[in-house]
């Protein structure tokens, strides 16, 4: 049974900004470039019909489009630093998709996710890696940031048990509204303009 999680993809650009961060780190496992995703929910291991119980509800959910900044990276483990992460500048549009998405699964049954939501990508998983070490990997990369890319839609991903994380797969994909493109004058209201009289 697949692991599922619901995500956000990272567009080409803003993962091969994200790339630029590999390497200069001895210990550490990257994660491939095209597996580059932010985590909104994780799920884990459910059975079939609970994955389309989750499938259903998420068609419910109606949210603009937004635009993301990856900004910023950090360690999760502060003694025993185990991954290497992008972060996401603050967006409430993000965080309220995030609870939005949190409120649906426990409606259907899942525990509440104990840790608080932070916005990231992991970029690698480290195994007995100095904390020194990770210091100064993150203390020569604090200023990274990407261009903004817009969030126009979240998806159900799986992944498989294997070193390193992915391969992994979408399942389902839920587009985010457009906001409504301006309304431009028709040819009616403007042949009823008063006419400009040349001199």
């Amino acid at each position: 049974m697949p692991r599922l999680f619901i995500a956000l993809e990272i567009p080409r650009d803003a993962a091969l900004s994200l790339s630029l961060l590999r390497g200069g780190l001895p210990g550490a496992r990257w994660v491939d470039v095209e597996n580059y995703h932010l985590t909104l929910r994780f799920i884990g291991d459910v059975e079939g019909h609970v994955a389309d119980e989750i499938a259903h509800a998420l068609d419910r959910v109606q949210r603009p489009a937004f635009s993301l900044t990856l900004s910023g990276v950090g360690a999760f483990g502060q003694k025993k630093p185990h991954s290497i992460w992008a972060g996401a500048a603050p967006s409430p549009d993000l965080q309220a998709l995030q609870g939005e998405i949190e409120r649906i699964c426990q409606r259907i049954g899942l525990p509440a996710d104990p840790r608080k939501f932070t916005p990231h990508v992991t970029l690698a998983r480290l195994k007995n890696v100095s904390p020194r070490d990770v210091a100064a990997y993150l203390s020569a990369r604090g200023n990274f940031s990407a261009a903004p890319f817009t969030v126009s839609r979240f998806v159900l991903m799986s992944s498989r048990d294997s070193v390193g994380g992915g391969p992994y797969v979408v399942e389902e994909a839920w587009p985010l509204e457009r906001a409504e493109p301006a309304r431009t004058a028709s040819f009616s209201a403007i042949a009823s303009l008063p006419s400009r009289i040349l001199p």
